[in-house]
């Protein structure tokens, strides 16, 4: 039996279905909220209301966006005949915070996983073919994720834009700087030691 009022508990248990955040988490946020001055509660009420309410996909890249099209897509000083395609809009922002890359991006949606019955038709990848027929694409990035699925998705999506003459690159991998060899798995140093260059 609980201790706690029922409101709470509704709180708590909502917060805990985040991902990362165990109960103990959740209640240690709830009770935060419960503290707050009632003006921060309500900015977080509207905060996420909006985002429910507003951001939906970019009509062109399928990015995060509040307009018809994300602000990358929106800045006229992007790359436009690089596309770089990621998974989701986490990873998008993981390669924007680098500010090494100009181009513009196409989110998936995902990668393909059989055993989630996740396959081609639930990912963007009709889309992903015909924007590289309509635009002319010079390069396409493949930057999914270096798990399974990633890997997947990446061998998939090359196999099928090989025949449209666009040319199909991928991340490479490798060791993460201050990476300690001894604790690095054995694929990563496999890798390395594929993606290796002159010094």
């Amino acid at each position: 039996m609980t201790q706690l009022a029922a409101p709470l508990e509704r709180l708590i248990g909502e917060l805990a279905k985040l991902p990362g955040v165990g109960r103990k988490t959740a209640q240690r946020f709830a009770f935060h909220v419960l503290k707050s001055p009632a003006a921060d509660v309500d900015a977080l009420i509207v905060a996420l209301r909006e985002l429910r309410e507003q951001i939906h996909p970019c009509a062109l890249c399928f990015n995060l966006a509040d307009s018809e099209t994300c602000p990358i897509c929106a800045d006229p000083r992007r790359e436009r005949t690089t596309v770089c395609v990621v998974e989701n809009a986490a990873n998008l922002l993981a390669l924007e915070r680098t500010n090494a890359y100009r181009g513009v991006y196409h989110v998936l949606g995902g990668a393909l996983s059989p055993l989630k019955d996740v396959g081609p038709e639930d990912l963007k990848v009709r889309e992903l073919v015909e924007r590289v027929k309509r635009d002319g694409l010079r390069e396409v990035i493949l930057a999914t994720s270096p798990n399974v699925e990633g890997e997947a998705t990446a061998v998939y999506l090359a196999r099928l834009l090989k025949p449209l003459n666009v040319q199909t690159t991928r991340l490479a991998q490798g060791l993460p700087a201050g990476a300690d060899l001894e604790f690095t798995d054995d694929v990563t140093i496999q890798r390395a030691l594929e993606n290796r260059r002159d010094y």
